[in-house]
């Protein structure tokens, strides 16, 4: 019993940045992961085998092996590697809503240029548009206003000329926005899915290591048990 209270007051440092640890805030060198312990000990060599260390130095840690794993795989890296290696050293959450993030910064001309794209690709606007050019056509066909455009209509050609013409430029600007969008829905999948790549890795290793380390204790735990049976049966001979 005053051994476990003693246990409870010993005050643990933290061997890369000397700050004082709580209870749960400290991890030893030697139960990480060997590839992870490895990596540590080759940047800081003077660290004891029962160093211990913060969670979130652990985290940098973890977060410039991961470069150099990447580094090593891929060459140089993006900056859309790096986004996803500083928010695993942060512990940030990737995930946003692009569409949000994009329709809250456009501007008047911009949505003006996605309302009219929209409504010049819908049936109402075809639909309208032929109403419109039959009422014009008929009118001045059966003179019910005046004829003030005759057959072959080239007032209604250059209406039309002129309305194509800007048309045109307007669905351009709006499919520009939309590539746009499109390429930041891309980036932003990159990074998340490239974050649960490298966290499924990460837990790959550390169950294997935890299976491992759990095996050589039932070992070790095996070899007290035979040494136990074998003292028994030397002590009833």
């Amino acid at each position: 019993m005053n051994r476990n209270r003693h246990s409870e007051h010993v005050v643990h440092k933290c061997a890369l940045t000397g700050r004082i640890l709580s209870h749960h805030d400290g991890v030893r060198l030697d139960l990480l992961r060997p590839a992870l312990a490895d990596h540590i000990r080759s940047l800081h060599p003077e660290l004891a085998p029962d160093a211990m260390i913060s969670r979130a130095a652990l985290a940098k840690e973890r977060a410039a092996y991961i470069a150099a794993t990447l580094q090593a795989e891929r060459g140089d890296l993006s900056q859309l590697d790096n986004d996803v290696i500083e928010s695993l050293a942060k512990n940030d959450i990737l995930t946003e809503n692009v569409e949000e993030e994009i329709d809250s910064n456009r501007s008047f001309g911009e949505r003006a240029a996605d309302t009219i794209a929209s409504f010049g690709g819908s049936w109402v606007f075809i639909i309208s548009f032929m109403v419109f050019i039959t009422v014009w056509m008929m009118v001045n066909m059966l003179g019910l206003a005046g004829i003030f455009d005759p057959y072959p209509f080239i007032l209604l050609n250059l209406v039309l000329s002129c309305i194509a013409a800007l048309q045109a430029p307007v669905i351009m600007m709006s499919q520009k926005r939309q590539e746009a969008k499109d390429r930041l829905r891309s980036e932003n999948d990159y990074r998340v899915n490239l974050k649960a790549e490298l966290e499924i890795r990460h837990l790959h290793e550390k169950i294997d290591h935890m299976l491992t380390h759990q095996w050589e204790r039932l070992a070790e735990i095996q070899e007290i048990q035979i040494e136990l049976m074998e003292d028994l049966a030397a002590r009833r001979r």
